[in-house]
């Protein structure tokens, strides 16, 4: 009897999943809906029947699991990378003419098309035909693992169809939310007195990222595959893969189509945004492929995106409102951004109601008067802006716009900086908007990721006079915070263990939470790769990220030598002359920091200034230099510092020493397939001291090169750098360690 049971249920599974296959991946049922539902209810008796048969890949565990207290972090093993974007022709022929000539061809090259949905990006992974993890896409490196409320999803499969699905396989895919579940889920909202979605993007990211799987399972979510990462050689080009995935149950874009060349593609380009409103969900775009995977390799990476992939995005959508009036926000760097509040229009399916207008600058360039009838667009599909203004539809009684010569938040002078396009509150921290957004900042998801600190609890800190400064937030209380309103022990205790665990992070994660002007997450962790300590980074000069032989520094010296400058005035109290407008005084800080006084400048002989000014950090220029040095410069900076170490805020210790292995200060390049991710080898060569760079230069000292080593091996071999393998490479870093 048992034994037939145990038929019954896998043959009903077995139905069930065909059925599931044909209506939500195939769009082509074999049954009707009540039929489906006569053989669900029918396992669901069984396995409540017989609990023992219960399967975590049942069709029925979709839905029950319980509810997640938080969610954990998932390292991707391969990093889910951006797309670069293009917005009309001439951008994606750039494109195409970079591919050809990268891979040495004539001929027109291959592309694979499919829409870019407007959804949230994750990764499936399957083990043994089974899935075992969902995460988001997160920074790209780490995700959240949102397992559960994947499986609540039906288009997901939950096991893999058919055979010849290698054993370890990940699939990356959007988890996005059509436009009808969309109005459905709002119009339940509404019936309920909750709060309504601003756009289905939004809504399919709130749902995914619900604690409770129960709660996702009720949303209307779908999802599509577009990607996939495994070892083994599944075909030849990426439609074929996409094809076998589809055969497994993995539901892919039904737009998906081959291309012969950027002709064709363009016209795809045109049909997808002539169906664009037709569609079922939401697209911003097409994403075109290189098709061969042989070619991909070759092309490799960049450091956000792949070479051999491409976002044609659609232009924005754009409305006509009036802008009723212009308010001024506080940043957390205290810059003041005006803001147009607008008679309420839908914009790409949103009602905006206030849109940036950037800077003063911006504004008088536009001449946006309060009054105006103007152009709204959503940048990016994201943030809404002032375009342009329609002067004819100006009426005589608009106003201009002013800058408040007083903060609007704290009553502090504004200044603004000759050389910068923003105005600036001078309160500093003493500004209770300028507190809150640091504040915010700091405890965001890629800074210390401090959970339970809202936005509504962080105001009250601060309307309090309980949090000054970043570092006040782990001397809070469990009594203080359970006095606040909306808190209680439970919530307050909560907070204090987040609190706890935000103490241990990275030191790329802390500089980047420390607000340092116009340091975002990419320069913070690059600094923390290139100097290995706070220390290192606090005591930063201008010369040591600006080399001192700057052609703005010549220029500079012929003119104070025609000016017969006394040679006794110091350096640092120079103004560059008028006639050089281009100059910052950041070059004259640069000098101050080699030369006390003129007479010591004017003994450098003029043949030494003639270099092109380069950084020594990639991609820092002479502005962001010279904030980050004065950040540290800063008494209340340090202070900030140092308190939040005596909080106990700490980080892995750098375990390189440049001067123990004689690959340190190396730089290797990374090339061809490798039995471990390039993330792998990356973190080890950087643990000895080396250099990762992305390109073959003259300057490189090693190649390591995996199978189907492309351009960069053969420019190795013509540069006569040398090349290793992998076990050559092991070699080298052993000898390394033993000397």
């Amino acid at each position: 009897m048992k034994h037939e049971v145990t038929e019954r249920v896998a043959d009903l599974r077995t139905q069930i999943e065909q059925h599931h296959y044909r209506y939500y991946v195939l769009d082509d049922p074999l049954i009707p809906d009540h039929a489906y539902d006569h053989l669900f209810q029918a396992l669901l008796a069984l396995e409540a029947q017989y609990p023992e048969l219960v399967a975590a890949d049942s069709p029925t565990q979709r839905v029950g699991a319980q509810p997640l207290a938080a969610f954990a972090q998932v390292v991707h093993t391969i990093p889910m990378l951006s797309l670069e974007n293009v917005f009309d022709t001439s951008g994606f022929a750039a494109f195409d003419q970079r591919v050809r000539e990268r891979l040495g061809v004539s001929e027109p090259v291959c592309y694979v098309a499919e829409p870019k949905l407007d959804g949230l990006a994750v990764s499936l992974r399957y083990e043994q035909g089974q899935l075992v993890q969902a995460a988001t896409r997160g920074d790209g490196r780490r995700g959240e693992d949102v397992t559960l409320n994947v499986r609540t999803i039906p288009s997901v499969p939950l096991r893999l169809l058919g055979s010849g699905w290698p054993e370890q396989l990940e699939v990356r895919g959007e988890v996005f939310m059509p436009r009808a579940g969309f109005e459905q889920l709002n119009e339940r909202q509404r019936t309920l007195g909750d709060k309504t979605f601003a756009n289905p993007r939004n809504a399919a990211a709130g749902s995914l990222r619900q604690l409770d799987p129960g709660v996702a399972a009720q949303r209307p979510l779908d999802w599509l595959c577009y990607g996939f990462v495994t070892d083994t050689r599944l075909a030849e080009t990426y439609f074929a893969v996409l094809q076998l995935l589809l055969s497994w149950g993995l539901p892919i874009s039904p737009w998906l189509t081959q291309l012969s060349d950027a002709t064709a593609c363009q016209m795809y380009v045109e049909q997808m945004r002539a169906r664009r409103d037709q569609l079922a969900y939401d697209i911003d775009g097409v994403v075109f492929k290189v098709d061969r995977l042989v070619d991909q390799q070759r092309l490799g990476f960049v450091a956000r995106a792949p070479r051999w992939a491409i976002a044609h995005k659609f232009p924005a959508q754009e409305e006509i409102t009036l802008v009723e009036a212009v308010s001024f926000q506080v940043g957390r760097t205290g810059a003041l951004t005006p803001v147009a509040q607008l008679q309420p229009v839908t914009v790409a399916g949103v009602q905006v109601s206030h849109a940036t207008l950037h800077n003063m600058d911006e504004i008088a360039r536009k001449d946006v008067r309060v009054g105006d009838t103007v152009v709204v667009r959503r940048a990016g599909d994201v943030i809404p802006e002032v375009v342009r203004v329609l002067p004819q539809q100006r009426p005589a009684d608009t106003v201009p716009v002013v800058l408040p010569v007083a903060c609007p938040v704290c009553g502090a002078a504004v200044l603004r900086v000759p050389d910068e396009a923003v105005a600036r509150c001078s309160g500093g921290l003493s500004c209770a908007a300028q507190r809150k957004q640091a504040i915010r900042h700091f405890a965001s998801r890629k800074a210390l990721d401090i959970r339970g600190l809202g936005n509504k609890l962080i105001d009250q800190l601060v309307a309090q006079d309980l949090v000054r400064d970043p570092a006040d937030l782990f001397s809070l209380s469990l009594e203080t915070l359970a006095g606040l309103e909306r808190m209680g022990a439970k919530s307050a205790a909560s907070l204090l263990v987040s609190l706890a665990q935000a103490k241990q992070t990275t030191l790329g994660r802390f500089l980047f939470a420390l607000g340092i002007p116009g340091t975002g997450e990419t320069m913070a962790q690059q600094l923390a790769d290139q100097f290995g300590t706070l220390e290192a980074v606090q005591q930063l000069r201008l010369s040591d990220l600006i080399p001192l032989k700057l052609s703005q520094a010549g220029k500079l010296h012929q003119v104070w030598v025609a000016a017969a400058l006394p040679p006794e005035q110091p350096v640092a109290e120079l103004v560059p002359p008028a006639e050089l407008s281009w100059c910052l005084p950041v070059h004259v800080r640069l000098l101050a920091e080699q030369f006390c006084t003129v007479g010591d400048l004017l003994a450098v002989p003029p043949a030494e200034w003639v270099n092109e000014p380069t950084c020594q950090v990639a991609g820092m220029g002479d502005n962001l230099a010279a904030k980050l040095v004065t950040f540290f410069q800063q008494a209340r900076n340090q202070t900030v510092i140092m308190r939040l170490r005596q909080a106990g805020l700490v980080w892995p210790a750098p375990v390189r020493s440049k001067q123990a292995h004689p690959v340190s200060g190396c730089t290797f390049v990374l090339t061809g397939t490798l039995t471990q991710s390039r993330h792998v080898y990356r973190e080890l060569l950087q643990a000895y001291g080396a250099k990762v760079a992305s390109a073959v230069s003259a300057q490189t000292d090693y190649v390591v090169a995996g199978e189907v080593a492309g351009s960069k091996l053969m420019k190795a071999r013509q540069l006569a750098v040398p090349v290793l393998d992998e076990a050559a490479l092991l070699r080298l870093l052993d000898e390394s360690a033993a000397s």
